[in-house]
């Protein structure tokens, strides 16, 4: 009788502790706290949010590269019940901390190619377009966009972006996935008087302004979404919806971009592709529509994440 009674003890004791601990199924990362100067946290799907400073590593190349996803979960198993909560009130940073690179695709949906540019629809492309977001141009999800400078053509992008796991080069459209880390949301905001009207047509110039790219708030496992090709995303101006699609409509998908990507430049854990917009930004509005100060963006992708932004002049920035 005495035997059973401590087996019964310890049964309910390692029952207890086993609760007290979150399930690491449905984990998010994310990164807190002031601009660059984040931490590194998870959320669980009850909500619940831990600063995991204590292991020792922000989620940067270094961590992708040595399987540090399943170390941090690994982790977590033993450290979780020790690690401070994060309040609601803390500032989100980018989930990802300062990649390597920011990959950016081009007309990637049917509708927004046909679309065009000023109303004027362009053609579908043959093979995937690329160009670069400025790493210096990541910030928070709900940080200010900061309408830069002399700029008078300030335009949205709502995007799902996908985060690299793993170094990527010559890879093959079946082994492709393999290399994903997980998903995010990225607004890619644009200058469109710089990236489509200045001499050389370079994209770039007008991608890469501060706060062009806010990312997150998650990092969501890519176990957690079941099908990336089949995820809603929208965007909100002032409350009005001016995209509303689906990443069904992508031209080129996710193993596709990666294989494409990797055969020009080599891809490194963290690195982030943001895989291009559907239809309804403000350029190709007749007339077009363009963001100015006071103006409220809302933009969200199913099953990864929200964002909001409040876009404010450059003289009127504190995030600049």
């Amino acid at each position: 009788m005495k035997k059973i009674s401590v087996l019964l003890f310890i049964q309910i004791f390692c029952l207890s502790l086993f609760a007290q601990q979150p399930e690491n199924t449905g984990l998010k990362l994310f990164r807190f706290g002031p601009f660059e100067k984040e931490k590194p946290a998870v959320e669980y799907p009850n909500g619940r949010r831990l600063d995991v400073s204590a292991f020792g590593e922000d989620y940067n190349e270094n961590f992708f590269a040595t399987n540090g996803i399943a170390r941090l979960q690994k982790w977590l198993a033993a450290n979780a019940v020790k690690c401070p909560k994060v309040s609601a009130n803390e500032r989100y940073g980018s989930c990802v901390a300062r990649p390597s690179k920011i990959v950016a695709i081009g007309l990637n949906y049917v509708e927004h190619a046909k679309e065009g540019a000023g109303g004027v629809p362009m053609t579908v492309p043959k093979e995937p377009i690329i160009f670069m977001k400025s790493t210096t141009a990541l910030c928070g999800p709900f940080d200010n966009a900061i309408i830069p400078k002399n700029s008078k053509k300030m335009d949205w992008e709502v995007e799902l972006a996908v985060i690299i796991g793993k170094k990527a080069s010559y890879v093959s459209e079946a082994d492709a996935m393999n290399y994903v880390a997980g998903y995010s949301v990225l607004n890619d905001y644009s200058e469109r008087e710089w990236q489509l009207e200045k001499d050389g047509s370079q994209w770039d110039k007008g991608k890469s302004a501060d706060s062009f790219a806010p990312l997150g708030p998650y990092m969501v496992l890519t176990q957690n979404i079941k099908d990336p090709h089949d995820l809603k995303l929208w965007l909100k101006v002032n409350g009005k919806t001016v995209q509303n699609a689906t990443t069904k409509d992508m031209i080129f998908n996710i193993s596709n971009l990666i294989s494409y990507i990797s055969r020009h430049m080599t891809l490194l854990p963290g690195d982030v592709i943001s895989t291009g917009t559907p239809s309804g930004v403000g350029n190709a509005m007749k007339p077009p529509v363009f963001l100015r100060d006071g103006d409220v963006v809302e933009l969200g992708v199913e099953n990864v994440g929200i964002q909001k932004q409040t876009v404010v002049a450059f003289e009127n920035a504190t995030n600049k």
